[in-house]
């Protein structure tokens, strides 16, 4: 971490965002410096200067993209939705979204890489962003639930489809099949048919 990330300057805060429409547009695999500086009116001296080094960059790109996850889970959080069913659909909503794409195929990159190359930028990625979720939904379901095995194993069943689903839209481009599964799953949810054994 750069010693400017903990207070970031002016500067620092506008290249970040520059950079993270860029690899919004054009992801974080193939990542160079000189093309990125290029496109965001900077230097790799300047980004060097503010962020370290690139896996400095890739962390606090990494960061903002968390910051939009986060976004909406705390609106979840506000909102509170009844129960696990409604929580899912409404997740779902926002996944399906089209324009959440972008951002949503650079969370799964960095949720991939993150599980092949556990060290640097993307150290923890994947791990935080389950519970992150499973913490969401947690706070979804009514107290007695939450609390019991059961209810551990049906939030992540939940989380389980919502993933798979968003994988599947992700590669396929196919929202009305991705979006009649997870309506299907949670239909079932609401009537208990889901719960495991």
């Amino acid at each position: 971490m750069s010693p400017d990330a903990a207070n970031p300057s002016a500067r620092r805060t506008e290249l970040l965002e520059a950079a993270y429409r860029y690899v919004l547009a054009h992801g974080l695999t193939s990542l160079s410096l000189r093309p990125l500086a290029e496109a965001v009116g900077s230097s790799t001296r300047v980004l060097m200067f503010l962020f370290g080094n690139k896996d400095g960059l890739v962390h606090a790109l990494l960061e903002r993209a968390r910051a939009d996850e986060l976004e909406l889970l705390a609106g979840l959080r506000a909102d509170r939705p009844a129960g696990l069913a409604q929580a899912a659909d409404e997740v779902w909503a926002w996944l399906a979204a089209p324009d959440h794409r972008a951002l949503l195929r650079l969370w799964a990159e960095a949720y991939a890489r993150s599980l092949v190359e556990p060290d640097g930028p993307w150290a923890g990625f994947a791990r935080a962003t389950v519970t992150d979720w499973l913490d969401v939904l947690a706070a979804c379901q009514p107290a007695p639930e939450r609390e019991s095995e059961e209810g551990t194993l049906r939030r992540t069943l939940t989380l389980a489809v919502l993933r798979g689903a968003l994988l599947d839209l992700l590669a396929t481009d196919d929202a009305l099949r991705a979006t009649a599964a997870v309506t299907s799953y949670t239909a079932s949810l609401r009537s208990g048919d889901a719960a495991p054994e």
